[in-house]
């Protein structure tokens, strides 16, 4: 079951839902909009290796905004920070953002009970399309689970637990290790 505004208010009381900052004018019906913080990075290398820490070149976007072309992989990041326990969280794109072109998450657009950090984006467009730091991109909703008995920010493997605000490129090298 997805989370209603009045269950999500409920969860921040009791500490389930965690959003820093919080901001009750960025609640809807069943979601929060998280907001793009001013950093990005991009791979240094055309190709990438799974197996490998693929080095970062990072950015922060202008005040003028930040044009996106297609073809290329961005990595962004939210301003807020959530942590989530007995429900998971998942980021979508904000309908206004996908019908720019913008595919703001990709297909991994869910956390584990117990993520806590920033949300690190996968960004990509179809056209060229000029973004703006501290607009409205993703929204975050919960899905009701309960209680978990290993949550994500417990676990000694977790490799995205608590994410800066900096975006983090692919840690799937550490599966290989």
């Amino acid at each position: 079951m997805i989370l209603s505004d009045l269950q999500i208010l409920r969860a921040i009381e009791i500490g389930d839902i965690q959003i820093s900052p919080f901001n009750r004018d960025s609640l809807g019906s069943n979601s929060y909009d998280l907001h793009l913080s001013p950093h990005y990075a991009l791979y240094k290398d055309e190709k990438l290796d799974a197996k490998k820490d693929n080095p970062l070149r990072r950015f922060l976007i202008p005040e003028e905004g930040l044009t996106l072309y297609p073809n290329t992989l961005y990595l962004m990041s939210t301003v807020e920070h959530t942590e989530s326990y007995n429900c998971v969280p998942c980021v979508e794109t904000k309908s206004s953002v996908a019908r720019l072109g913008i595919s703001a998450h990709l297909t991994a657009g869910f956390g584990d009970n117990g993520f806590t950090g920033h949300w690190t984006l996968e960004v990509t467009c179809v056209k060229p399309v000029t973004i703006y730091a501290g607009m409205p991109f993703v929204q975050i909703y919960w899905e009701e689970t309960g209680v978990c008995l290993n949550p994500y920010n417990k676990k000694s493997d977790a490799k995205y637990s608590q994410q800066s605000e900096l975006p983090q490129g692919s840690k799937m090298f550490k599966n290989f290790i």
